[in-house]
C-alpha cells in the first residue's frame, strides 16, 4: 500500500488514521488534505495512488482535476478585480461585455454571475460535452441566450458555464484570459502549484480521475422529469462525463468552472487569504472590505439545479445546515467539487480546510467521505483556536 505521507500535529492523529484506513479499504484511491490555522500548516497529508490500477503512488507533487473547487479560484480572480476597483459587482455584465445584453439580459449584474443567479446556468440545446472546449464559440452562445428564469430571484447552479461567464468578464476587464490571470496574479505570486487546465508536460504527475458509481435507477413509478425545468436543461447543457477529465483535450481547455488542477496544498495556499484578512506571506490578494462582499447574501433557498437548500454570497457558498450539513455555521465560506473535493475558509478561526482526491464519491458538493474528514478536523481544530 502507498503509505500516507506528510505531517500533521498530534491533534490530527485521528485524521491521518482515517485517511490511511480509507486508502487501505479502497474508499480512497489517492488524496491530499491540508489544514491551515492562521498561517500554520497543521496538516499536510497525502497518500494512496494516482492511477485507478493502484500502481503509481500519489506523491507530494501529484496534482488532480479538482472539478468545481475551480469555481472558488475563478471567483477569487473576479473579486481581485473588484478589489482593484476595475470591476463593480453591482454593475450590469453588459457594461463590460456588451454582447451579453442580448435576449433580455441587459439588467443581469456581475454579482448574479458570481452567485449562480443569472438565469444562464447551462447551454441551450443542441449541446455536446466537447462544445465547451471552444471557449470563444461556447462563451458567445451563452451571451446570446435568453435566461431560463428571472435573474436574481433564485440560484440555479452554473455547473459548467460558470467559468465561461465569469472568465469572460475577467478577460474583458483585465485584458488577459482567466488561465493567464490565475497564473500571473494568483498562483505565481503565491508559489501555488495550481492552474486552469494543465500542461501536457505535467501529464505524468496528474492523478487519474476515477468516476463515481452509477446513480441508482429511478423507481418505475417515478414521474418523468420535466424537460423544460432548469434542472434538466442545466444537466443537458453541461459537461457531465467524468472520464473527460483524463483526456488531453480537457486538460488543454480553459474551463474555469471545472478543470482547475492542483492539490490540497496549492488550493489552500490560494484560498487561505480569505480566512486571513486577504494577505499571505506579504502577498495581498484582497482587502478586508472586499472579503466582506462575499458575505452579502444573494440567494437562499432550494437551488433550481441541485435541488437542495443553498445560501450564496458573492462568489462562494455560505453555511446552510439543511443543504450542506458538514459545513459548520458561522462566518465562513466554501465550495466543493463533483465527487468530494472541498475548500472551506473559516474567518472566525482564520482556518482553511482543503481536501482533493481522485476517486469520486456520489454527490456534487462534498461527499460522505469529505464530511467525515470535516467532522474529525472540527474536533481537532476547536481546542487549538480556543487556546
Amino acid at each position: 500500500m502507498a503509505a500516507v505521507q506528510g505531517h500533521a500535529t498530534e491533534q490530527f492523529d485521528e485524521l491521518r488514521e482515517a485517511l490511511e484506513t480509507n486508502i487501505a479499504e479502497g474508499v480512497e484511491v489517492g488524496a491530499s488534505i491540508v489544514v491551515d490555522v492562521d498561517g500554520e500548516t497543521v496538516v499536510d497529508l497525502w497518500g494512496g495512488y494516482r492511477d485507478a490500477a493502484r500502481t503509481l503512488p500519489w506523491t507530494r507533487d501529484t496534482i488532480v482535476n479538482v472539478w468545481s473547487t475551480t469555481k472558488a479560484v475563478t471567483a477569487l480572480a473576479a473579486l481581485m478585480l473588484v478589489d482593484r476597483r476595475q470591476l463593480d459587482p453591482y454593475a450590469p455584465v453588459a457594461a463590460y461585455w456588451p454582447e451579453f445584453a442580448a435576449n433580455g439580459k441587459e439588467h443581469v449584474e456581475v454579482r448574479h454571475l458570481l452567485s449562480h443567479t443569472s438565469g444562464v446556468s447551462g447551454w441551450d440545446q443542441p449541446f455536446a460535452n466537447e462544445d465547451v472546449y471552444d471557449l470563444a464559440a461556447s462563451t458567445s452562445r451563452l451571451a446570446a441566450q435568453a435566461p431560463w428564469w428571472e435573474p436574481g430571484t433564485a440560484s440555479g447552479y452554473h455547473a459548467t458555464a460558470y467559468g465561461h461567464l465569469v472568465g469572460e468578464v475577467v478577460r474583458r476587464v483585465s485584458g488577459r484570459s482567466l488561465r493567464a490571470f490565475v497564473a500571473e496574479e494568483i498562483a505565481g505570486p503565491l508559489g501555488a502549484d495550481f492552474s486552469i487546465g494543465a500542461d501536457e508536460a505535467d501529464a505524468d504527475r496528474i492523478a487519474e480521475i476515477v468516476p463515481p458509481p452509477p446513480a441508482p435507477d429511478a423507481p418505475a413509478d417515478a414521474p418523468a422529469p420535466d424537460p423544460q425545468s432548469v434542472a434538466v436543461k442545466t444537466f443537458l447543457g453541461s459537461a457531465v462525463d467524468p472520464t473527460l477529465a483524463n483526456t488531453a483535450a480537457w486538460r488543454a481547455a480553459e474551463l474555469g468552472a471545472v478543470n482547475g488542477h492542483g492539490n490540497a496544498r496549492s488550493v489552500a495556499r490560494i484560498l487561505s487569504p480569505i480566512a486571513r484578512g486577504g494577505e499571505v506571506d506579504g502577498v495581498r490578494l484582497l482587502h478586508p472590505a472586499t472579503i466582506e462582499l462575499i458575505f452579502r447574501e444573494q440567494a437562499h433557498g432550494t437551488d433550481l439545479f441541485l435541488g437542495i437548500p443553498l445560501r450564496w454570497g458573492i462568489g462562494f457558498g455560505l453555511p446552510e445546515p439543511d443543504g450542506v450539513p458538514f459545513v459548520r455555521d458561522g462566518k465562513l465560506c466554501f465550495w466543493g467539487g463533483w465527487g468530494g473535493s472541498l475548500i472551506i475558509m473559516d474567518l472566525e478561526r482564520r482556518t482553511t480546510i482543503s481536501y482533493m482526491m481522485n476517486r469520486m464519491q456520489p454527490g456534487v458538493i462534498g461527499s460522505e467521505v469529505s464530511a467525515a474528514y470535516c467532522a474529525i478536523i472540527e474536533r481537532a481544530v476547536a481546542p487549538i483556536v480556543r487556546a
